[in-house]
């Protein structure tokens, strides 16, 4: 199969595009022939791309992406929620080979039925930012309708479904995000859209009930102030992983497969509550151009690796 991979620990530059053995599936696991694959940019600094469950090194090649949308071309015998020839979308495991490659396995609990409103470039953004905005927002942090939240990189690949998801609770949504963004993140459903690089976000934001950090470091340092004595916060940005102030250790959190919620988030899209946002989409064969975009920041949404040769879109 055609796949884009590294052979050694490298960046962007460091992946080559070109062919590798076909997987199989195990045990409970479904064959996924991928159309497209959402990119992830900081994969290449996160603990299972290079290492396995118990610390030692993963063998190369390894292949990056593990949120994607395409169709089922091969099941285990344990499988029973889906067939060959089903459009799905999903994600996979983390310490496995990823989806910028012509084929992936992920297992049945991880992957749902693609939403027919949804083309698949589209479909593929939506697994794990969108599990990971409701993971953080309501399973983490319980938000309630009427609370105040405040979300950090409201026009990002997850931020976008943040602002969506907390909007569609019923919440009081403040994001941040750049001045070119503003009125893209308020007609998501936020309530007031700050300009991080205008204005201090601790100025106009108070008494806040629910952080949501996309950003880390000095935003996320930034943030403890204006929480109210009861607030919650979650972050998904990795450098908190490693830091040592507990605080921001103990909101670090990492997404989680869950079937289940994705079926409620297809709802969601197929209703219209909830959009997905694609900043560009890019062939397998440009893959390092598309980091190279990426990089540059200022996004809507996240970018799309087209793998399947011959698909178009609008």
């Amino acid at each position: 199969m055609k796949a884009a991979y590294l052979t050694e620990y490298a960046g962007p530059n460091g992946l080559t595009v070109g062919d590798l053995p076909q997987p199989g599936p195990g045990k409970d696991e479904l064959l996924i022939r991928v159309d497209s694959a959402a990119m992830t940019p900081t994969e290449f600094s996160w603990f299972p791309t290079f290492k396995t469950r118990n610390g030692e090194s993963r063998q190369f090649p390894i292949v990056l992406g593990h949120e994607f949308s395409g169709i089922v071309a091969g099941v285990d015998e344990g499988v029973s929620t889906l067939k060959i020839g089903d459009a799905v979308y999903g994600m996979n495991d983390w310490f496995v080979n990823g989806a910028q490659a012509e084929y992936c396995v992920a297992p049945q609990t991880a992957v749902t039925l693609k939403p027919a409103a949804l083309d698949n470039a589209k479909a593929a953004v939506v697994p794990i930012s969108a599990l990971t905005a409701w993971q953080g927002l309501f399973d983490r942090c319980k938000l309630k309708a009427g609370e105040r939240v405040l979300i950090h990189g409201g026009s990002g690949g997850v931020g976008v479904f943040a602002v969506q998801l907390a909007h569609w609770r019923k919440a009081h949504v403040i994001a941040t995000g750049s001045a070119h963004n503003l009125s893209f993140v308020h007609e998501l459903g936020a309530n007031k859209v700050i300009d991080y690089k205008s204005t201090r976000f601790e100025e106009v934001a108070r008494n806040i009930d629910v952080l949501f950090d996309c950003v880390g470091g000095e935003t996320l340092e930034r943030s403890w102030s204006v929480l109210n004595t009861s607030g919650r916060a979650v972050t998904i940005a990795s450098s908190s992983e490693t830091v040592s102030e507990q605080r921001a250790r103990d909101a670090f959190f990492i997404v989680e497969p869950n079937r289940d919620q994705l079926d409620e988030v297809s709802q969601l899209l197929e209703t219209g509550h909830l959009k997905a946002f694609v900043e560009a989409v890019f062939p397998l064969e440009r893959i390092r151009e598309a980091y190279s975009r990426a990089g540059q920041g200022g996004m809507r949404g996240k970018i799309v690796i087209q793998v399947t040769t011959g698909t178009t879109y609008a």
